[in-house]
């Protein structure tokens, strides 16, 4: 039995809405690294005064789990093929028709 298409169209199908997303999610960080100028914060160590610190501090972390991933991804990375010779076992893999069709 055949299956008919998705054609229903979802809310970010449309460039338009994730524009819409966009502009909030960017206003929403304006607004809030504006509101650290005016808002006091009651701060433990000298480096949290500095403006935006906090937006700074993340935008830090995140590249640098970017980079550490990176580095990680040189010795975990496996072959693509890597599950399907350990269910095959030692010895030659099979056609990548058999592979592509699946259990039969």
């Amino acid at each position: 039995m055949a299956t008919q298409p998705d054609t229903q169209v979802y809310l970010f199908d449309k460039p338009a809405n994730v524009k819409r997303l966009l502009r909030g999610l960017y206003v929403a960080c304006g607004l809030l690294v504006a509101l650290d100028f005016v808002i006091h914060r009651h701060v433990l160590h000298d480096w949290e005064k500095i403006p935006a610190f906090y937006a700074l501090y993340g935008f830090v972390g995140c590249v640098l789990l970017v980079l550490i991933a990176k580095g990680m991804r040189r010795f975990l990375m496996r072959p693509e093929d890597y599950y399907l010779r350990r269910e095959q076992g030692p010895g030659p893999l099979p056609d990548d028709t058999e592979t592509q069709q699946g259990p039969h």
